[in-house]
């Protein structure tokens, strides 16, 4: 996986390129930036939603279940460095769902592979690269 952040204009505004894609993510002007676009923080929280929601239909797709509409939200604090994350997951189901899809849903939810890369171990290589600026 790969994205690649771009400042443009404004203190904080980025373009971010993922395969072929592009977001503009921006800070609040509470925090100094020009609200282009959602901060790095509220992506990440995008991204746990966003990866349990397809979780959750891919499993219920592989069972035949037509689920209808369903809903994840994800919300969360930063923490002080050196103390855990509280992320609060609700997953919005249909009350056509049996109780045996709710706890098989409730199971998948947590197995989502961004979920699984945050509550496992990560490591960080950084390393800087000094390029001449683009004349054009």
């Amino acid at each position: 996986m790969k994205a690649i952040a771009r400042h443009t204009t404004g203190m904080f505004t980025h373009v971010i390129d993922i395969r072929g894609h592009q977001l503009t993510v921006d800070e609040p002007v509470d925090r100094g930036g020009a609200d282009e676009g959602p901060s790095p923080q509220e992506l990440l929280a995008a991204s746990i939603a966003s990866c349990t929601a397809i979780t959750l239909g891919m499993y219920a797709n592989r069972k035949g279940w037509d689920l209808g509409q369903v809903e994840v939200e994800c919300e969360y604090a930063t923490a002080e460095r050196g103390s855990p994350t509280q992320v609060n997951i609700v997953l919005r189901l249909p009350d056509s769902c049996s109780e045996e899809q709710v706890t098989a849903l409730g199971v998948i939810a947590a197995k989502c592979p961004v979920h699984r890369l945050l509550e496992g171990e990560s490591t960080f290589e950084e390393r800087i690269e000094l390029v001449a600026p683009v004349r054009t």
